[in-house]
């Protein structure tokens, strides 16, 4: 971690992707108090498929259409 006041900013916003790299994150310090946090962005995860999720669900004994009447019979 990196902690360069507002000024230095400035001077190193163009080797921002070097300095990444290196420290990993750069916090910015406006009179020795830290205003802003510089982290490099990293990949999402992907989603699962829809067939992953549905197998990893467990089966109805009954069908969704008798759930929902249940439902709303039930207000």
């Amino acid at each position: 971690m990196r902690r360069v006041s507002v000024r230095e900013m400035r001077s190193v916003v163009g080797r921002l992707g070097e300095i990444l790299k290196v420290d990993g994150e750069l916090i910015v310090t406006t009179r020795g108090t830290p205003i802003a946090r510089v982290t490099p962005v990293t990949r999402r995860t992907p989603l699962p498929s829809h067939r992953d999720l549905r197998s990893s669900m467990e089966r109805l004994n009954r069908g969704s259409e008798e759930v929902i009447r249940a439902d709303r019979d039930g207000q």
